[in-house]
């Protein structure tokens, strides 16, 4: 489940593409100065789909598509947002915001500490990541460490069409600047976290189940997305998928945090769940070196090293490329994942 808050009883079953797709209609239809664009969002309905049907809907002027330069994209959203826009716009994959990092970074999480809050970047950046469609090193990364890094911006990682819905929502009426990262892995069903057991329908997931209209998710909550008692795993996107079925798989009585919100973070979340497990593993998809799980492992050093029984340990992707063959073997998946619980388990 996605949480306490989480109340969607008569929602209906979406795909976490489907729900994206909702909360930028909601929002394009309750608020005139929310605009969506970037590359092929427009007639072509986005790369993955997300936006399919929105400019039919509310125009061209609300909904359009921008040349291939993220750069452009990006220094037209934070101007869009210093008018009073609410622009959500989409980079067409994570791997290519790069050339927009500086106008992310520079100006948009600096604009409103600048002006002294007479400006401020109310802006989304909507973007694809991690692995999950054999894209190889230049379509498969997963960059919110560095976003994190930067103050003044939110990172948000949905793990379900429900909070995807939810979160965005929250993004889009935010005042800040916001990384939405959507993880591919994830946009077309459920992942059970088993690459050779695929699940092809969210039928029997309660977080499928979307509300039509209007409803947002906290973008500073946590989610406890599996109870136990025995340890704690710490994660977020896809990997929730993974620390669920390691779980089950083990017959390990873990409990799974989902951040959804990676900065500003829940860290009372954290310290309540590993003070109640006193073991603790980081899980993440993105490169162990300098990756946000280095972050979470301090701040679980800080905040709960007398209720430690043993070693935080991390689990994530390799420090390499990600390789286009051998995605399943870069991907950190619940063998890995199990032998982390069993070394937290034998100190």
């Amino acid at each position: 489940m996605s949480g306490n808050e989480q109340d969607n009883t008569g929602g209906t079953p979406m795909t976490m593409i489907q729900a994206l797709r909702s909360a930028m209609d909601v929002m394009l239809e309750r608020d005139d100065n929310v605009v969506v664009f970037g590359q092929d969002v427009g007639y072509f309905g986005g790369v993955f789909r997300c936006t399919d049907g929105l400019q039919t809907k509310y125009g061209k002027q609300r909904v359009f598509d921008a040349p291939i330069s993220e750069n452009g994209i990006a220094g037209a959203a934070i101007g869009m947002a210093a008018y009073g826009l609410r622009p959500v716009a989409e980079i067409q994959f994570a791997d290519y915001i790069y050339p927009a990092y500086d106008q992310i970074v520079s100006e948009a999480a600096r604009m409103r500490y600048r002006s002294g809050g007479m400006f401020t970047s109310s802006l989304v950046f909507r973007t694809p990541c991690g692995g999950g469609i054999y894209g190889g090193q230049t379509h498969s990364q997963s960059p919110e460490a560095i976003f994190a890094h930067a103050t003044g911006l939110r990172t948000v990682m949905p793990s379900n069409p429900y909070d995807a819905k939810g979160l965005l929502i929250a993004s889009i009426e935010n005042d800040d600047p916001v990384i939405f990262l959507e993880p591919k892995r994830l946009y077309n069903g459920p992942f059970d976290g088993h690459h050779d057991r695929p699940v092809t329908a969210w039928s029997k997931y309660p977080d499928n189940l979307v509300p039509e209209g209007y409803y947002n998710v906290p973008l500073d909550k946590a989610a406890i997305a599996r109870e136990g008692k025995a340890l704690t795993i710490i994660t977020y996107g896809t990997t929730v998928w993974v620390a669920k079925a390691a779980a089950e798989d083990a017959g390990i009585d873990a409990e799974v945090i989902d951040l959804r919100s990676l900065w500003p973070l829940d860290l009372d979340a954290i310290v309540n769940s590993v003070k109640k497990t006193g073991r603790c593993i980081v899980l993440h998809e993105a490169t162990r070196t300098c990756g946000f799980g280095a972050e979470l492992v301090a701040l679980v050093q800080e905040h709960c090293f007398y209720h430690l029984q043993a070693p935080v340990e991390r689990v994530t992707g390799w420090d390499t490329p990600y390789p286009h063959a051998q995605e399943w073997d870069y991907f950190p998946g619940p063998s890995r994942v199990i032998d982390a619980m069993q070394r937290v388990l034998e100190d």
